[in-house]
């Protein structure tokens, strides 16, 4: 005997707590797609965001750019992330690191996936576009389509972690734009310092899959760098922090900065020290210890205008 029961009816038929207890392995794995339980990313988008609001607005920007770029800079990272596990679906699953990805396990569908990534875009949007000037909206509709263009990039360009830096640098410029009407040259000067830092930290994250990038035939950084890749991720984070000291010097920032610059640097030369011998795990720990180098940079900035 055959039944024709639907899903959604076989859904509706378990009892309450076991349709509660579905409902909740579902949204895990929404998280888990969006990386809403790995913050790691966010902060890293969020630390120079608020150093250029801060620098911007030479000291405290308001609750109300700190919110609005605080929840667009969440929302809009997670929906990266959902694209680029859709345009990885078929390569994660070859991938030590991330084959226990949700897609590539198949415990979500695509269309899933392009719903929560659409549906993320769009609060994102809701919650920043409203509240954006007209320098700012320009900037911030570039930032979406380098976002959702990057896991593509891997296909082809051979050092995608320069494009991802791009990405991960836009709201420098918006923050800029957003508190002054425009963005001055020092805007774009910190975006570049910045796109050093990415490409340091993500080649370090990239030296975790280089094994099997080649093997499937995704580029990365690490793999363009081949045995340089220690010495130009150290080439990298020196012209960052040369740069921001540059930066720094111009806009009258002085020693309780240089105080977190000095911090930072200590933790760029740490990170050199773990991933020297290109252990993955040391180059993964490395990779997520850079929240605290951006966390030192941020905490110098906020500390020495707020000592005025």
């Amino acid at each position: 005997m055959t039944s024709g029961m639907t899903s959604g009816d076989a859904a509706s038929a378990l009892p309450a707590p076991d349709r509660r207890m579905r409902g909740l392995a579902r949204l895990a794995a929404y998280a888990r797609l969006t990386r809403l339980d790995k913050p790691i990313g966010s902060l890293l988008l969020l630390w120079p965001t608020f150093d250029a609001l801060w620098i911007a607005a030479r000291g405290w920007p308001g609750w109300a750019l700190v919110a609005i770029f605080s929840a667009g800079t969440v929302l809009m990272r997670s929906a990266g992330c959902a694209v680029n596990d859709i345009a990885d679906r078929n390569f994660d699953g070859q991938v030590k690191r991330t084959a226990d990805r949700v897609l590539a396990r198949g415990v979500i569908s695509v269309r899933e996936a392009l719903v929560v990534a659409v549906a993320l875009a769009l609060a994102a949007a809701g919650v920043s576009l409203p509240f954006l000037n007209r320098a700012a909206l320009p900037l911030a509709l570039v930032a979406v389509g380098v976002a959702a263009t990057y896991p593509y990039f891997k296909r082809f360009f051979p050092m995608p972690q320069a494009y991802l830096g791009i990405a991960f640098s836009f709201g420098i410029p918006m923050a800029f734009a957003a508190v002054q009407g425009r963005v001055p040259a020092l805007g774009w000067w910190l975006l570049i310092a910045n796109l050093l830092w990415v490409i340091a930290y993500d080649t370090e994250y990239a030296m975790v899959d280089r094994d099997d990038d080649l093997r499937i035939g995704v580029r990365s950084s690490a793999i363009f760098f081949g045995r340089a890749d220690v010495l130009a991720i150290g080439v990298c984070y020196g012209g960052y922090l040369a740069m921001l000291a540059a930066a720094a010097h111009a806009v009258g920032l002085g020693p309780v900065f240089f105080a977190g610059w000095a911090a930072a640097a200590g933790c760029a030369a740490l990170h050199l020290v773990w991933i020297r011998g290109r252990d993955r795990m040391q180059c993964f720990r490395a990779f997520r210890h850079n929240h605290w180098l951006g966390l030192c940079i941020f905490a110098g900035i906020v500390a020495d205008f707020a000592l005025r």
